[in-house]
């Protein structure tokens, strides 16, 4: 089954439902979800120059601010999952903003629309701290209209 993504471009990675993502209720956890969402957010920077060491050098990253996620089906172990995520948001300052939709192929369902906004910071200090221009040039360069 063909995927309709809900934007353009996606940048996306499979994932399978693991035991150990589900709760008492016998689905995913909602927890699964938060972390997924992390998982695709690192795998974008890595595939677009920016991993962990490169945010070291530059004593920079982008930290989760504020974290939007609508569950809208559940999602069960085995299952097969594919996990898209665009940059929707660069202000060149301050902060970043991603989208992502979380899909089951097997019937082409859409189980998670979310959107995070980060913020950088100075990974010495803590503090708040204006976006590098690498940071800039390239989370800028993959920026996706709504």
């Amino acid at each position: 089954m063909a995927q309709e993504w809900d934007l353009p471009d996606p940048f996306v990675i499979e994932l399978e439902v693991q035991a150990s993502a589900i709760d008492k209720y016998g689905h995913a956890n909602n927890a699964a979800y938060l972390r997924w969402v992390e998982q695709v957010s690192w795998a974008h920077s890595e595939h677009l120059g920016l991993d962990l060491a490169r945010y070291r050098e530059l004593d920079r990253a982008m930290a989760v601010h504020r974290h939007e996620l609508d569950y809208l089906a559940p999602a069960f172990e085995g299952e097969r999952l594919a996990l898209a995520t665009w940059i929707i948001g660069c202000d060149g300052r301050l902060t970043l903003t991603r989208r992502f939709q979380l899909v089951r192929p097997a019937d082409g369902r859409t189980l998670l629309r979310a959107r995070t906004r980060f913020a950088c910071i100075e990974l010495s200090s803590g503090r708040p701290r204006r976006l590098p221009e690498e940071y800039v040039a390239i989370y800028g360069g993959a920026l996706v209209l709504e």
